[in-house]
């Protein structure tokens, strides 16, 4: 196919509205669905006011400096050896991680009994205005439990969640057919824009997220900058901030080592050692293999991002001993 032809026939062109999608509708590869009315009445209408108030909220860092737009809490399962879930992620360090808050571990009751298997750690945003938002990210699935689903309450404003195909399912669906020569240009079909669509989250509701769907897709939360007298009465509610807590069910674990609490081990599914007794030590950045371990993790997350055929046994399997971020930041509370 000509330069020019493609050149007249795809550029410039728009991407068609994204559907509107909701309760009843299947969402992103057809394992994702949205709950409304997670919670009872009488929880529902307090849980953001306390929350406010019982939440150790903090400030994130990205990798490339500069703050997160949006304050972050971690809650989960601290257990009496003084093991607890690590969720790592591309942060150069994480809040530490708080037992469950009262209010944060009723809403954690009404999650099990619907989604059917364990939740064992939260991360807690607060979009404080439309002016707060999260990048189009696939989750990291390192130590999230395969299988298991990942989960999105919505307290206070409503915000729109957008879900977009993979860059490369399209070219790999497309590279199914009939093989293109080498060097030729590239088919309207590879420049049409990517397939999206929205997902409204009111208050109230739980979004799941199947593994198949953060597979194949990617989800971000866009900044919304448009003025109050534009937005609903869902949008504008409690001022326009909005709670969401991501529950997961996670397999990766830390512990304090037995003759020096100050040390940190690591074991379980995203871990060298796979089981407590084969638990290693935390790699920190006096070890040789620290930088190498790093560099490894974060190339993996990368390409957990990018790809929607992501081989998790190839890439993950062998696990790592490393935190992306300060371990003296990843410690319990």
């Amino acid at each position: 196919m000509s330069e020019s032809f493609a050149n007249s026939n795809t550029r410039g062109r728009k991407a068609p509205k994204a559907p509107e999608l909701g309760v009843g509708d299947e969402i992103g590869a057809g394992d994702s669905h949205l709950v409304a009315d997670i919670l009872p009445t009488d929880l529902a209408d307090v849980a953001f006011d306390r929350m406010k108030e019982e939440v150790g909220w903090k400030t994130m860092y990205h990798r490339a400096g500069g703050e997160v737009p949006r304050l972050v809490a971690v809650e989960g399962d601290i257990a009496e050896d003084g093991s607890f879930p690590i969720y790592r992620h591309p942060a150069d360090e994480s809040p530490p991680l708080s037992q469950f808050s009262p209010t944060v571990a009723r809403i954690r009751d009404h999650v099990q009994k619907v989604l059917k298997h364990p939740v064992n750690h939260v991360l807690i945003q607060h979009y404080r205005s439309g002016a707060d938002y999260i990048s189009e990210h696939s989750d990291k699935t390192i130590d999230v439990v395969r299988g298991s689903n990942i989960v999105n309450v919505s307290l206070g404003a409503q915000r729109v969640m957008t879900l977009r195909l993979k860059k490369d399912h399209k070219l790999k669906h497309s590279a199914e057919g009939p093989t293109s020569p080498p060097n030729s240009s590239p088919s309207p079909q590879e420049h049409t824009p990517r397939t999206a669509q929205k997902i409204p989250l009111p208050r109230n509701s739980m979004f799941v997220m199947g593994p198949e769907t953060n597979k194949q897709w990617l989800h971000g939360i866009n900044h919304d900058n448009r003025p109050l007298s534009l937005k609903s009465a869902g949008e504008t509610y409690e001022g326009g901030n909005r709670i969401s807590l991501t529950f997961r069910h996670i397999g990766t674990f830390l512990v304090p080592d037995a003759n020096d609490p100050t040390q940190m081990r690591i074991y379980g599914q995203g871990a060298k050692g796979k089981t407590r007794a084969e638990a290693g030590l935390v790699l920190g950045s006096e070890d040789e293999k620290h930088e190498e371990e790093v560099k490894g993790m974060l190339s993996a997350f990368g390409e957990e991002n990018q790809r929607s055929d992501f081989d998790w046994d190839a890439t993950y399997g062998e696990g790592f001993d490393v935190l992306h971020f300060s371990p003296k930041k990843e410690s319990n509370s």
